[in-house]
C-alpha cells in the first residue's frame, strides 16, 4: 500500500507506522472482528492505534536525526570550540505515546560536556519525561491522589511515569507559577468600574512531621513524648500546616435591602445576582499568610492600578488575617472596604438561639430571624446587649450562656465591619461564598483524599496546579512553562 513512498528522499523512516496502520486495518476487515460488539472494537482500536502512534512519533523523531545538520560553530562554556562530533547519540523519551528513542548529534572536546543541539530544538526535559505525559500527569494528580493518577495515566495513554517520578515531574511542573503571573503584571488593566471584590481564608493540611511549622513541629514532638492521651474522633491535632488561600474577582455592583436579604432566606429562593468574572483563585501552604495577601493586593494593583474602581475584602473574622489585611491592604488603599461575612455572623446567633430554644424548632428560626434582620439593619450592638439580657431575664447557667456571650462578644468586637445595611445600599456582596468555594474545592476535596500526610514541595505543587485550572489558566500556563524549560534547560547552551 505504501512501498515505495519515501518522506524528502530521507529514507523509509515511516515504513514501520505505515505497516501498523496497514496491520490495523486488515485486523478491522478480518474475519476476527467481523462479529464483534463494538466494545471489542474499540479496545482493538486503541491498543493499536496507539501503537500506531508511537511509531508516529519515533519516526519523526529519526527524520529529525536524518536531517540534522553539522554544526561546526558550537562552542563550550569557556568559548573553546567542539570539534569532535558523534552520530546518533541516544536517550530514551517517555511520550503519551509510549516509549521512544531520540537519536541526535553530541558535540564535546577534551574536559568538556557534551552538547546535543536537537535536544535544544526538540526542549526535552531533563528527564525522560515528554511535555505531553507531564503535562497529562499534572492534569491527573490535580484530580487524583498520587496512586490513582499513576493508574489513570497508565490507563488512558501508553506512557508510563511510576509514583515517585510523578511527584518530582508534578513539583518540576508547577516551578513557574509565581513568574507566571509576576508576567501578567505588565498586561493591560480591565476596563471597568464594576467593584473588584477580594477575599482570604485558611484551611489546615496535614503533613508529615518535619514539613510541619517550627512551633507545630514542636507541639507534635512534646505531644509524642505523652502517649496515651484521648483524642475526640476525626481530630488531627498538631499534624495540620495551615493553607491560605485567596481570590481576587470582578463583580457588578446589586444593591439590596435588608428586608430584601431575610425575605430570599426565608422562602430559599434563587435570587437572580450578579456572577463573579474574570475570577482568579489560589491557596498555598508553602508561604505565610502575609505573602498570599500581599499576592493578593498585588493582583488587585494589576487589574486596577489607579485605584478607581471600589475595592471590598470579604472576611470571616479570623483576627489575625483582619490585622494582616488591614496592614498590608490599607498600606496601599485607606479607602477599601472590608466586610464581616454575614453567614459567618449568622453561625454565631444560631448557636445564641439554641441556648435559649429547643434544636430545630420553630422557635429557634424565628429568632435567628427577628435578630438576624436587626443585624442586617445596623444594629449589631444593639442585638449584642439584648441577647446578653435575655440570658440574665432567664438566668441561664454560665455553660448554657456561654454561645450567647460569645455572639454578644464577637458582634460588639467587629460592629464596624457589621454595617450591613450601608454595604448593602452600594451593592456589595456581603458574603464569602468564592472563598469558601475556593478552600473546599482547592484544599479539602484533594488534600484530605485517602487520608493522606503530604509532603511540602508535593503539597505547594498540587495546590498550585489546582489554583491554575480554577482559575482557567492551566493551558495559558503550560505554554509559559514550556517556554522557561527551553529556556532553563537549553537556552545558555545555544550557540
Amino acid at each position: 500500500m505504501h512501498h515505495g513512498y519515501r518522506v524528502e528522499n530521507f529514507g523509509a523512516v515511516f515504513d514501520s507506522a505505515f505497516e501498523q496502520f496497514e496491520s490495523l486495518l486488515l485486523e478491522l476487515e478480518s474475519e476476527r472482528t467481523a462479529h464483534m460488539e463494538h466494545g471489542p472494537v474499540e479496545s482493538l482500536i486503541w491498543q493499536m492505534g496507539t501503537e500506531l502512534l508511537r511509531r508516529l512519533m519515533q519516526a519523526h523523531l529519526d527524520l529529525r536525526a536524518v536531517r540534522e545538520s553539522r554544526r561546526l560553530d558550537l562552542t563550550g562554556p569557556e568559548g573553546n570550540l567542539l570539534t569532535r562530533c558523534r552520530e546518533n547519540c541516544t536517550r530514551d523519551l517517555a511520550t503519551i505515546f509510549g516509549a521512544v528513542v531520540v537519536k541526535r548529534k553530541g558535540y564535546s572536546a577534551a574536559g568538556v560536556a557534551s552538547r546535543f543541539p536537537l535536544d535544544g530544538e526538540l526542549n526535552l526535559s531533563q528527564d525522560k519525561y515528554s511535555h505531553g505525559l507531564r503535562y497529562r500527569m499534572a492534569e491527573e494528580v490535580a484530580l487524583h491522589a498520587f496512586d490513582d493518577a499513576v493508574a489513570q495515566t497508565r490507563k488512558t495513554t501508553g506512557g508510563k511515569l511510576p509514583k515517585r517520578q510523578s511527584q518530582q515531574v508534578t513539583v518540576s511542573a508547577s516551578q513557574d507559577f509565581e513568574a507566571f503571573y509576576s508576567k501578567r503584571k505588565s498586561e493591560a488593566a480591565e476596563q471597568t468600574s464594576d467593584i473588584l471584590a477580594m477575599s482570604v481564608d485558611q484551611k489546615g493540611v496535614v503533613m508529615r512531621e518535619e514539613d510541619l511549622r517550627p512551633a507545630t513541629r514542636k507541639a507534635a514532638q512534646q505531644a509524642a513524648q505523652r502517649p496515651g492521651s484521648r483524642i475526640n474522633p476525626g481530630e488531627k491535632p498538631n499534624r495540620k500546616r495551615m493553607a491560605t488561600a485567596a481570590t481576587v474577582y470582578t463583580i457588578e455592583a446589586h444593591e439590596r435591602t435588608p428586608e430584601m436579604i431575610m425575605e430570599a432566606c426565608s422562602r430559599d429562593a434563587q435570587t437572580v445576582r450578579p456572577r463573579a468574572r474574570n475570577k482568579r483563585v489560589w491557596a498555598s501552604v508553602e508561604q505565610e499568610p502575609q505573602e498570599v495577601i500581599q499576592a493578593m493586593l498585588d493582583e488587585a494593583l494589576q487589574r486596577d492600578p489607579e485605584k478607581k474602581r471600589p475595592w471590598v475584602v470579604l472576611l470571616d473574622g479570623a483576627e489575625k488575617q483582619l490585622e494582616l489585611v488591614l496592614d498590608i491592604v490599607y498600606g496601599k488603599r485607606r479607602d477599601v472596604t472590608i466586610v464581616l461575612d454575614f453567614i459567618h455572623v449568622l453561625e454565631y446567633v444560631w448557636k445564641a438561639a439554641y441556648s435559649l430554644h429547643q434544636v430545630g424548632s420553630k422557635e429557634a428560626a424565628d429568632w435567628v430571624a427577628e435578630r438576624a434582620l436587626k443585624i442586617l439593619q445596623g444594629q449589631a450592638v444593639h442585638v449584642a446587649t439584648e441577647i446578653r439580657h435575655s440570658a440574665t431575664v432567664h438566668k441561664l447557667s454560665s455553660s448554657k450562656r456561654k454561645a450567647i456571650d460569645k455572639c454578644s462578644d464577637y458582634l460588639e468586637k467587629y460592629e464596624v465591619l457589621m454595617d450591613y445595611q450601608d454595604f448593602l445600599a452600594q451593592g456589595l456582596p456581603i458574603a464569602t461564598g468564592v472563598i469558601e468555594g475556593a478552600c473546599r474545592h482547592l484544599i479539602k476535596d484533594r488534600m484530605e483524599l485517602t487520608g493522606a500526610r503530604w509532603r511540602l514541595k508535593s503539597a505547594e505543587a498540587v495546590l498550585r496546579i489546582r489554583s491554575l485550572r480554577s482559575s482557567g489558566d492551566l493551558e495559558s500556563y503550560w505554554t509559559f512553562h514550556q517556554a522557561q524549560e527551553w529556556e532553563r534547560n537549553h537556552f545558555r547552551k545555544c550557540a
